[in-house]
């Protein structure tokens, strides 16, 4: 009799996290579903009640007892906490959290001999890129400490697949909106941020004239291409761009969104040290893990809106101070 496989998702009860356990224990029943997370972004009610969960947190607590207790086959590390803009200003807690996290991860899958790592990234690796096209073949020039701590990972990771025979699979997945995303943090999650304002009786707000362009990624769309990522052979030591393929700019996003809501106003506040244009190839997504772009970003907005209108109410996560204030934007003071 064939035992059950084990996957572990760090990060389970952000959006990535909690939306790719939904899907394997509906869709892989033979595999057991085991999650970290420490609750600082993410929420335990976004945890499907059949997922082994830890509660810890990656860098304090002995996450080697996950992986004594359970046999694990994959794993994917989403856990981040992923705000370009404000990871100048929290400097230290960024390259804990992003970089001695994954360290940890890292060890405990080589020691384990774990079958792959999935590492999602970040667009931000790029830098201002190409004329703002991101190419997976293109060097990388971040421009924020988010960025460096991921592109430093991703390094990191290769190094063990050469020293150590770690395999691995890096995905660099942008905009991702939908069901099930933390709206209740102020610097994090453009569309997150629209829909709380909203819900509060504020303004839309966007930064800068909102001419900034990205390509939104609505999560159903890249659940099962992050599960190919995994378990295909063809998807080894690869690093792959996954998402949307439509360029939109910020102020038309903020027009579909209102569309969908039926009201809205925008206000314009200062703009920020930011890439103009972050729009990256898609061919390789489609050609190793299957990717299709399946739903407009009208109807998974739709979709998101329908489901945060239910939500109840939830203290807005802000920081009670900043590790730098020099040079802070008046937005966040």
């Amino acid at each position: 009799m064939q035992m059950n496989k084990t996957v572990l998702i760090t990060g389970v009860a952000g959006l990535l996290g909690s939306r790719l356990a939904d899907w394997i224990i509906k869709n892989k029943p033979e595999y057991t579903v085991v999650g970290i997370d420490d609750l600082s972004g993410g929420f335990k009610e976004n945890i499907n009640p059949k997922v082994k969960f830890w509660q810890m947190n990656l860098i304090e607590h002995p996450i080697e007892n996950i992986f004594e207790v359970h046999k694990i086959d994959y794993v994917f590390h989403f856990a981040a906490y992923a705000a370009e803009g404000l990871s100048p200003f929290i400097r230290t807690y960024n390259y804990d959290n992003n970089l001695k996290s994954t360290a940890r991860i890292v060890n405990e899958c080589i020691k384990h001999n774990v079958k792959r790592l999935v590492f999602t990234s970040t667009l931000a690796v790029y830098g201002h890129g190409d004329g703002g096209i991101f190419r997976e073949e293109q060097q990388q020039a971040p421009i924020d400490p988010y960025g460096i701590a991921k592109y430093a990972y991703e390094m990191d990771i290769q190094v063990a697949g050469e020293q150590h025979g770690l395999d691995w699979c890096i995905i660099r997945p942008h905009n991702v909106y939908g069901i099930k995303q933390n709206i209740w943090d102020k610097y994090r999650n453009v569309l997150g941020i629209w829909m709380y304002q909203h819900l509060n009786g504020m303004d839309m707000t966007i930064f800068g004239d909102g001419n900034q362009t990205r390509a939104f990624s609505y999560i159903d769309d890249s659940l099962e291409p992050l599960w190919n990522s995994a378990v295909r052979p063809e998807a080894s030591k690869q690093i792959i761009n996954l998402g949307g393929i439509e360029e939109i700019s910020i102020k038309d996003a903020s027009k579909v969104l209102r569309e969908v809501i039926g009201s809205g106003n925008i206000v314009h506040l200062e703009g920020r040290h930011e890439v103009k244009h972050s729009i990256p190839t898609f061919q390789k997504s489609i050609d190793l893990l299957d990717f299709e772009y399946k739903t407009s970003m009208k109807q998974g907005l739709t979709e998101m809106w329908n489901w945060a209108k239910d939500q109840p109410m939830k203290d807005r996560f802000v920081w009670p101070s900043y590790e730098l204030d020099k040079g802070i934007y008046s937005f966040w003071k």
